[in-house]
């Protein structure tokens, strides 16, 4: 897949430590724009925050002394999203970017984020640094304020930054920002899904969807299924999910599918599994990546791993369920 090489402007906010140290940056407004050079971050004046955010994002710019942060307005440009990312608000903005559905997975280059993000502890009161929590817990409950830690990670949670009114979230906990989720998807309270990941349309996701994966329209992810990332194991390769495909309940495919395709129930296909075809040869699950209209599945009575061709049609997402 090609990679973006626009570049990207946002406007929003920094939660900054007494130190310097960038815990997160939250744009409200985000756009691609024409390559430039370089990217860089700068902080809006008062006027600059009515006219780019708004009147209500006014006075929103402060220092909290319970977690001891400093809240910035600030305007971060990228030249050119198939650059790397240099700093956090760069980084930010390129999830914020996925997860508002403006570039796809895959698109954008993310090298090196893991060590450009912070490990921060995310509370109901906003990011905090780790060594900051008992602290800033004593002080919020001396004020009467809920203070409780929802996660100690370097990404946060999607929905407290992207919150999309054409998808289903039952567990808020269980997707990270950066990921793209289509109109129509659903995602259940055992359903997860990573950044730089997600669906191309109506999708019912009740299993795991891991970095770098992207699932096409019509497919479902059963309960417990997961599907291998490009980052497991150190593997270099992009598994894609074709349309109208079925991974049932504790599944697991280490392989692209192709459309049409489904895993049945309790099998894990990875790339080195070896699968009896219908001709009797067998060959490497690796050798049948993106093919249309296979059923995999394990023989009940040999125990064997076969790979056929499929006929009928699965019946498919509940319509009503993903309207």
């Amino acid at each position: 897949m090609a990679m973006e090489q626009r570049g990207a402007k946002g406007e929003g906010f920094a939660t900054i430590s007494t130190d310097g140290r960038v815990l997160d940056s939250w744009f409200l407004q985000l756009r691609l724009s024409a390559q430039a050079d370089g990217a860089a971050t700068a902080r809006l004046t008062e006027r600059e925050i009515k006219v780019s955010l708004g009147e209500p994002a006014a006075g929103y710019a402060r220092h909290d002394d319970i977690r001891n942060v400093d809240i910035v307005p600030i305007r971060t440009e990228i030249g050119s999203l198939a650059s790397a990312p240099v700093d956090v608000h760069d980084a930010y903005l390129r999830l914020h970017l996925l997860s508002h559905r403006l570039v796809e997975p895959n698109r954008l280059n993310l090298e090196g984020i893991f060590s450009l993000l912070p490990n921060v502890a995310w509370t109901t009161l906003g990011p905090c640094e780790c060594s900051r929590v008992p602290e800033a817990r004593m002080a919020a409950r001396k004020r009467g304020l809920t203070f409780e830690v929802t996660g100690v990670d370097k990404f946060p949670r999607m929905t407290d930054y992207v919150t999309l009114a054409d998808v289903r979230i039952a567990d808020a906990d269980r997707v990270r920002l950066g990921a793209y989720l289509a109109p129509g998807t659903t995602v259940m309270h055992e359903g997860f899904c990573n950044f730089n990941a997600g669906t191309l349309g109506h999708c019912m996701v009740e299993g795991r969807i891991s970095a770098g994966v992207v699932v096409g329209s019509g497919s479902d992810v059963g309960g417990g299924a997961s599907i291998m990332g490009t980052r497991s194991g150190g593997g270099k390769e992009r598994i894609t999910i074709g349309e109208r495909c079925l991974i049932g309940a504790n599944a697991g495919i280490g392989i692209s599918l192709g459309d049409d395709c489904v895993v049945e129930a309790g099998c894990y296909v990875t790339a080195g599994a070896r699968l009896l075809l219908e001709d009797g040869r067998v060959v490497k699950a690796r050798e049948l990546s993106g093919q249309n209209g296979l059923l995999f599945r394990r023989n009940s009575q040999s125990g064997a791993l076969e790979a056929t061709r499929r006929t009928p049609n699965w019946d498919g997402l509940n319509s009503q369920l993903h309207s």
